[in-house]
């Protein structure tokens, strides 16, 4: 009954009752009052008419919340229905609304008292002003000014009116209002400023209210990044900003808006009032902040305002310095109140605050990289004989240089030192310390940390750069207190040990060297004198971190390299959380970068190192666990893999692999007299563990691996034709469920590990198709056979990938067993992946993988199929370029692009052609426009191109329509293609005017021929199409993005140490 009372809106609703239902709403009532009283709100909030209730119930209720529910509704009117609005009905809302706020505003108490009401007609107001002004309301601006000196609480709310019309304008007004509309708010902000302003600077020159004062500078900050340049150099704004700069209360405001006009940066015209603005600040800041302070000991217990006012000090001088640091530097006065600036941020950098150190990181980052730029560029041109008279010159560009990187050197010294002592964690140290102060292995990994060790790792290189002498000592000295135990806490340990590493690379070899010596030597002697498990794992962590960042010296030094792999090894014995698998994983790294050391005979010794680990490694990987263990195969691979000479290769490989090959010929001998004993569970893992391990050894060693694969490859194929068999019967018996059974999932690891490992040494092994010819046959039924065979759950997508990898190694050799394979598992994996796009996703990627292989390079089987068979191709084909998931239907692009190509030049052309064609154009333009698959553009765009100049090039001799369905013979098959490509896009955009959609057609044909103008042109049509405009089009950039990510590498690389010696593919400079 109630309901159909409020719903009732021919005549006033009755308040109370809307009064009850919101409270109903909002209350502590059954779940059923308030479901039903969400009912009649939102039945409420959708009618049309219901904002012509608005005045009405905002005149007559006292609860807040009913105030909300319909200034909501008329929010919503104004956003979308407002300019359909007869003009005595805007007129009159507007009116209304202006009045509540000058009332509700002009008396203190009910100011304070409805704030919250208050704040939320001002945004209705200036929702309303976007579309009124300024044409439909010229005088606001004035109005808004002349009511503002009527009562200070008025001029408070005046403002905040005022800050939020320029957040809208300036900050939120994207994809919110047409770049006309924002352009012409602009305009009419900036020719009424004058008003605002002497508003402004009058309220902060007579006004004595703090509310008020404070709601004026927070306006002021709001303005200060868009208005008039004149309105704060040339009137008393600065001057006004910095008497309030010292007062407690204004301080922070006062402060952003310093920093808002320190942010600005129009050439040189001002600079007179910065470097004025600056000294004034300073003086004050001297007696705001005493330069004695320990500030990061006053942040730490400071209020949350004095930490605020910390972050802006940062902000302040970090926006100063990037854009006027230069106009410090003229006079000694200046530079020495620029140089106390630097003390400060310095001293705010060592505050104990990710986002406060994030500021001033960024800033330091810059200043070093532009201090390094100039020396590094005139070093260059010094090199090159160019600069040379200039530097004997008094003023000379290198004179200059020279004087200004003097001028920095005390304070780039300290900046060392802060980069060292705030050193972020790299990514290979795995051993950290928990809130409770344990040391544990590192379970996930912090992006954010590794986004601020990459930038630090850059700032540190460049500071060293600049004078490598100086890094040197300090990072010597801090060691030094290390071992005197002066400064010993786990923190300084690994900030220094993470500097230290960080920077390889960027001395020159003969420092480096004598450096890294003194290094390595303090910290083993570190780890003698240091007693306690936690303090060794932590110097372990940091030994292991450091001798990996420098295979350059390891090279050098076969002595060092041989005593940090003993102290690796001795590491592999303990037990302590994280310090096993960094031991491991360093070896791997070492190995990788210093691999033939270990198999030539080295002064002083008898036999290689690799042979010496060999007779020691059972007892070296004693304590290991399995996946340590295959790390460590991995490495020994690496080093096996150096040996040049075959018979030694061979004995080192079976020396290797003795442990498990033992373990297998004795189940194997097992199975052959019960088969049972291979369904034992422990059985299968050790299995598992066995082919684990080979697989490790495999993809260190590539072909050479072959006489060990050789020895287990048919005993491996029965247990896996076995284990199949097993799978299959339990899933058929057991139902679905059983193939999640712990029992079936150890099963179909071995099956899995057994395809890894036979499709790893393929790939790894070099090109030789005896190898193919060796392995493929009897893999033929066991593998693909048995594929075909099994229930959809029981199928491995690893053969799927195994035979793309066999395929894209064997290329063409293998086009007579295309068919077979083709047989095995094409139906049936279409069958998997069809019905939807989620289930087994696996298959789906190694599918298409595998149909890409067969295109590129077996394609003369593919032409073999019937037509039947290639149309359940090209279905498949479009099949995955719809799909969601980015890389399936990348390799459904490119398997496209392949059959297009190959499909050209061959005698089926015009026939593949007139299936097709039209039907790819029609498939690529769904996609094309819709922004689910904005990843695939470059791949649609390349289709296309393919499609329009092949159209054009005269190859299709048949006409590529059907006849007997159309009536008009077309002169060519490309006024075809343009009609057909003109109606579709007409029929999908009928927001687009059809001369727009002709002309974006024809422009295709225009512009085939080159790339950049045909995408930019597609480019254009998407963003006008408005199905993109309002979203984020960074994936139609990403070909331009990725071209300037590879420039950027460019640079990198021709500056020592940027890039880290583990990322540098050096072909071993070692031998």
């Amino acid at each position: 009954m109630a309901a159909e009372k409020l719903m009732d809106l021919s005549q006033p609703i009755d308040v109370a009752l809307l009064d009850a239902t919101v409270a109903a709403f909002y209350g502590t009532g059954s779940k059923e009052e308030r479901t039903a009283a969400d009912h009649i709100l939102r039945e409420l909030q959708n009618n049309p008419d219901m904002w012509l209730q608005v005045v009405h119930i905002l005149s007559n209720t006292q609860n807040l919340n009913t105030k909300f529910f319909s200034l909501q509704v008329l929010e919503g009117v104004i956003k979308y229905r407002w300019n359909v609005l007869p003009v005595e009905q805007r007129d009159g809302m507007k009116n209304y609304i202006s009045e509540v706020i000058v009332k509700l505003s002009s008396n203190e108490a009910s100011f304070r008292q409805e704030r919250l009401y208050v704040n939320k007609l001002n945004i209705i107001l200036v929702q309303i002003l976007k579309h009124e002004w300024p044409a439909r309301w010229r005088s606001f601006i004035p109005d808004l000014v002349t009511a503002a000196k009527t009562s200070e609480t008025i001029c408070e709310n005046c403002m905040a009116i005022l800050k939020l019309l320029s957040e809208e304008v300036f900050d939120f007004s994207r994809g919110e209002m047409t770049q006309q509309k924002i352009k012409e708010l602009k305009q009419s902000l900036n020719s009424e400023f004058q008003l605002i302003h002497e508003l402004c600077l009058y309220v902060l020159s007579a006004s004595q209210r703090t509310e008020l004062i404070r709601a004026t500078l927070a306006t002021l900050h709001a303005f200060l990044s868009w208005i008039p340049l004149g309105y704060i150099f040339e009137s008393p704004l600065l001057e006004t900003l910095l008497k309030f700069f010292p007062v407690p209360s204004y301080r922070n405001l006062t402060l952003q808006c310093l920093t808002e006009v320190a942010a600005l940066n129009f050439g040189d015209f001002y600079n007179v009032q910065y470097v004025n603005m600056y000294n004034i600040f300073m003086v004050q800041l001297q007696t705001v902040l005493p330069t004695s302070t320990n500030i990061p000991d006053a942040y730490a217990h400071g209020s949350s305002e004095e930490q605020a006012f910390i972050q802006n000090l940062a902000l302040f001088f970090t926006s100063f310095y990037k854009f006027h640091i230069r106009v410090l530097e003229s006079t000694q006065e200046n530079i020495n109140s620029l140089l106390m600036g630097l003390e400060y941020l310095i001293s705010i950098s060592y505050v104990d605050d990710t986002e406060v150190f994030k500021v001033c990181l960024d800033y330091w980052n810059s200043f070093v990289l532009e201090l390094f730029e100039a020396n590094h560029n005139l070093e260059n041109a010094n090199m090159m004989g160019l600069q040379m008279p200039l530097l004997g010159m008094v003023d000379g560009p290198g004179t200059q240089l020279l004087q200004r990187r003097q001028l920095y050197a005390g304070p780039m010294s300290k900046l060392r030192l802060l980069m060292i002592s705030r050193m972020a964690k790299p990514e290979e140290v795995l051993i950290v310390e928990d809130e409770n102060g344990n040391i544990v292995r590192e379970t996930l990994k912090d992006n954010d940390v590794l986004v601020q060790y990459k930038i630090m790792r850059e700032t540190l290189i460049y500071l060293s750069h600049l004078d490598h002498d100086d890094t040197e000592k300090q990072m010597l000295k801090k060691l030094s207190k290390q071992l005197n135990g002066e400064d010993w806490t786990w923190n300084n340990l690994n900030t220094l040990c993470w500097a230290i590493g960080s920077i390889s690379g960027s001395m020159m070899e003969d420092q480096e060297n004598r450096f890294l010596v003194m290094v390595i030597r303090d910290l083993l002697n570190l780890c003698e004198i240091t007693k306690g498990k936690d303090n060794k794992a932590v110097i372990a962590s940091n030994i292991m971190y450091v001798v990996g960042q420098y295979p350059r010296f390891l090279r050098a030094h076969w002595k060092f390299l041989k005593t940090v792999v003993n102290k690796l090894f001795e590491f592999m014995h303990e037990t302590h959380p994280g310090v096993q698998d960094m031991a491991c994983d360093t070896f791997l790294k070492i190995v990788q970068k210093c691999k033939r050391k270990f198999v030539i005979v080295q002064v002083g010794e008898n036999e290689p190192f690799v042979s010496e680990l060999l007779t020691t490694l059972p007892t070296t990987i004693v304590d290991l666990e399995p996946h340590q263990i295959h790390t460590f195969y991995e490495s020994v691979g690496h080093m096996i893999q150096a040996e040049s000479e075959a018979t030694k290769r061979d004995e080192y490989l079976q020396r290797l692999m003795d442990l498990p090959n033992q373990k297998w010929v004795e189940i194997i001998n097992h199975a052959r007299g019960n088969v049972d004993f291979l369904k034992d569970q422990d059985v299968i893992r050790t299995v598992l563990n066995i082919l684990q391990t080979n697989t490790s050894a495999a993809s260190a060693l590539g072909t050479h691996f072959l006489p060990q694969i050789t020895l287990i490859f048919l005993d491996m194929l029965n247990v896996y034709k076995m284990y199949s068999e097993l799978i299959s019967s339990g899933i058929a018996e057991g139902g679905p469920f059983a193939s999640k059974t712990s029992y079936v999932k150890l099963l179909r690891s071995v099956k899995r590990e057994t395809l890894k490992l036979i499709e790893t040494f393929l790939d790894k092994a070099e090109d030789q198709p005896q190898i193919g010819k060796q392995f493929v046959p009897p893999m033929m039924d066991p593998v693909l056979g048995d594929y075909a065979r099994n229930l959809p759950d029981a199928r491995e997508s690893e053969v799927l990938s195994l035979f793309a990898t066999i395929i894209n190694k064997y290329k063409a050799a293998m086009i007579d067993d295309v068919p077979r394979i083709f047989e095995a598992v094409f139906q049936c994996t279409l069958e998997m992946i069809t019905k939807n796009f989620e289930d087994y996703p696996e298959h789906r990627l190694k599918f298409f993988s595998l149909l890409r292989a067969i295109a590129t390079h077996c394609f003369q089987a593919l032409i073999l199929l019937s037509p039947e068979q290639l149309k359940l191709v090209m279905d498949s084909v479009m099949w995955a370029f719809r799909h969601t998931e980015r890389n399936i239907a990348e390799t459904g692009l490119n398997l496209l692009l392949e059959m297009l190509k190959n499909f050209q030049n061959s005698k089926f052309c015009n026939q593949f052609y007139r299936s097709y064609f039209v039907l790819i154009v029609q498939e690529i333009f769904a996609v094309l426009t819709d922004t689910f698959h904005k990843p695939g553009f470059k791949l649609h765009v390349l289709v296309l191109q393919h499609l329009f100049c092949l159209v054009e090039s005269g190859s299709l001799t048949e006409p590529l329509w059907d006849a007997s369905s159309v009536s008009y013979p077309y002169p060519n098959n490309g006024m075809f293609v343009r009609e057909y490509t003109i109606k579709l896009l007409g029929a999908s955009f009928p927001n687009i005017p059809a001369s727009e959609v002709a002309k974006f057609v024809n422009g295709l044909f225009e512009s085939r021929a080159d790339l950049s103008t045909f995408k930019n042109h597609i480019r254009d049509f998407l963003v006008q199409s408005k199905e993109f405009s309002a979203q984020d089009n960074k994936d139609l950039y990403a070909e331009e993005a990725a071209a300037q990510k590879e420039r950027e590498r460019q640079r990198m690389l021709s500056i020592p140490g940027l890039i880290a010696p583990n990322e540098i593919q050096d072909e071993m400079v070692d031998s």
